[in-house]
């Protein structure tokens, strides 16, 4: 069978071509990797639409849900190291999204909170990652994505116990 040049060299394309063809059985870790990127790719060609950095989606994200966190609750809920926060909630400042300031408690930490401009985004931005949420489902049944969703939970606490337990 020949392919459209376009096709063969279509990463998407390839991806797909891996899973189906030539590795239809292997490990569970690689197809979460695999759709986990491709709904990431997803959102962040959305947020591109509207000069939001997935970077920067990633913390207002969180900060909707709990805002008012210090720079390192923020990092650790977003899973980057400090420095890769640092630089990210500065660019957000510039940016009007956040505030950052320090906590009248403890003058080491700094608070980051939203601005109205950064809460405003929520209304904006939700949708998109709504909306590739519907399509990454799309033709699956109800009960197969609440089971997925289960086993994904099951599989994060299972690897986050080996991984307290491996430290201690």
């Amino acid at each position: 069978m020949k392919r459209r040049k376009s096709e063969a060299r279509d990463p998407r394309q390839e991806i797909l071509r891996h899973w189906r063809d030539q590795v239809p059985n292997d490990r569970l870790a690689h197809l979460v990797r695999d759709a986990g990127r491709s709904c990431v790719r997803a959102l962040q060609m959305r947020l591109t639409e509207h000069d939001v950095s997935f970077g920067h989606w990633t913390f207002l994200r969180i900060l909707w849900q709990a805002d008012g966190l210090t720079q390192r609750e923020l990092s650790a809920r977003a899973g980057v190291m400090e420095p890769t926060a640092v630089i990210a909630l500065r660019n957000m400042e510039k940016l009007g999204y956040v505030t950052r300031r320090q906590d009248p408690a403890n003058k080491r930490n700094l608070c980051i909170r939203l601005t109205a401009k950064g809460r405003a985004l929520k209304k904006e931005l939700e949708p998109l990652a709504k909306e590739v949420n519907r399509i990454a489902v799309r033709g699956v049944e109800a009960g197969d994505v609440l089971t997925t969703r289960r086993t994904l939970l099951s599989i994060i606490e299972n690897l986050a116990a080996d991984e307290i337990n491996g430290r201690e």
